[in-house]
């Protein structure tokens, strides 16, 4: 079952001289939003999620995986609407709250849970490689998002699948310059309880789709689930599906 919960801070947090400020500040934001993340979760606060979490859980089923990777699983409820589906799932995050949150509720035993941040995800080790990786609103950073991507084909057997789901960015742009960057989040749009504004990194359609479609992955679909209300895309969806590479081991 899980492994045990590593101190406060993660290593993340202790390349600070490598990292961007705003990589460290999306780490701290969780941290200390962890108990009202949970809390929303719990009571179903965020309304756009009523089309996010059914969009990610049809993707997901419609592919079939028996072995999947959530990677930034925050307190696990897809690792539990997976499980339950009998697929064996792993849950890794870089906060050890949403982890120790994830493990109260994931009592599944097709359900394992690891604090690891992104850019230890390459290096690493799982009891059998996954043929799915799923991101599902957990890809907020710059370099971090690279880092994700690397560690997740690594983990993913050849002709595996990475799955994510983000924010589109149509709608997510507002009334700023259609292009990539840094931009702040008000804690307040996620509801009460909720600390201090959150950085995260803003990629244009273009962009995602070219980093979808770069190292080891071959992006081969592209879905936009609508939201029921107002008829404009509540999420984009990436599908790609891991090359094989002269360093893979033989199966």
């Amino acid at each position: 079952m899980a492994q045990a919960i590593t101190p406060r801070r993660t290593n993340a947090m202790a390349h600070d001289t490598q990292r961007l400020p705003a990589e460290n500040a999306i780490l701290e934001a969780w941290h200390d939003n962890a108990a009202a993340w949970v809390h929303a979760i719990h009571q179903h606060g965020i309304a756009s999620r009523r089309t996010t979490d059914r969009a990610i859980v049809d993707t997901v089923l419609d592919c079939g995986p028996e072995r999947v990777l959530d990677i930034g699983c925050g307190e696990g409820w897809l690792l539990r609407a997976l499980a339950a589906e009998d697929i064996a799932c792993t849950g890794i995050d870089a906060v050890p709250e949403l982890i120790e949150a994830a493990r109260e509720k994931c009592v599944n035993p097709n359900v394992e849970l690891k604090v690891c941040a992104y850019e230890d995800l390459v290096d690493a080790e799982f009891d059998e490689p996954f043929d799915m990786a799923v991101c599902n609103f957990s890809l907020l950073g710059e370099d971090s998002v690279d880092d994700a991507l690397a560690g997740a084909a690594r983990a993913v057997v050849p002709g595996g699948l990475l799955v994510i789901q983000t924010l589109h960015p149509l709608t997510a742009c507002g009334d700023r310059p259609y292009i990539d960057g840094w931009r702040s989040a008000s804690g307040a749009c996620l509801g009460s309880g909720f600390q201090d504004d959150a950085p995260w990194y803003f990629r244009t359609l273009g962009r995602w789709l070219e980093l979808v479609n770069s190292g080891d992955w071959h992006l081969a679909a592209v879905e936009e689930p609508l939201d029921d209300n107002h008829y404009l895309p509540a999420s984009l969806i990436l599908i790609a599906i891991r090359q094989p590479t002269d360093d893979d081991p033989e199966l």
